[in-house]
């Protein structure tokens, strides 16, 4: 079980979170930077330097609960979330960050509303975050599931 942060403490969109406020754009932006910001300045600490750069790995944190360090990488590249309205229903398209199979791993898929494309997008969208995820650490391999729909395992780099 992976904690979830206190309230009013930055949590990364995963895709299964409401829509963002319309006017918060520019203060979300600085929260994201700041937990990037954060979250290098934890790589520089903790990784050690054997030779290379230490904030182009994981740290340990991030490898605990990958779909937060995930989800924090594709919303800091820029990759527009999913989003759900209070009974559960999606609202926007955008990616979904949840767990993968095996521990240390995320999926992330593309989805969106009913009759919304995220179904036709969803190739062209998941393959536009591969590169977002290795700028971070993150290896992303692309795969088909149930139905045809693809998906992404993503797993931390190791050196």
């Amino acid at each position: 079980m992976t904690e979830r942060p206190e309230k009013g403490a930055f949590d990364a969109a995963t895709g299964d979170g409401p829509p963002p406020p319309p006017d918060g754009a520019e203060q979300r932006s600085r929260e994201v930077r700041a937990a990037l910001d954060g979250l290098l300045g934890i790589r520089r600490l903790t990784n050690p330097p054997g030779g290379g750069d230490p904030t182009a790995v994981p740290a340990v944190w991030e490898r605990r609960q990958p779909v937060r360090a995930v989800s924090l990488a594709l919303e800091a590249g820029g990759v527009t979330p999913s989003a759900v309205n209070a009974s559960g229903a999606r609202t926007a398209t955008g990616y979904r960050v949840r767990a993968g199979e095996r521990p240390g791993t995320a999926v992330v898929e593309w989805l969106g509303p009913p009759g919304g494309g995220a179904a036709g997008q969803e190739a062209s969208a998941l393959e536009g975050c591969v590169p977002v995820l290795e700028r971070l650490g993150w290896e992303a391999l692309l795969y088909r599931g149930p139905r045809g729909r693809r998906f992404l395992e993503v797993e931390p780099v190791t050196r």
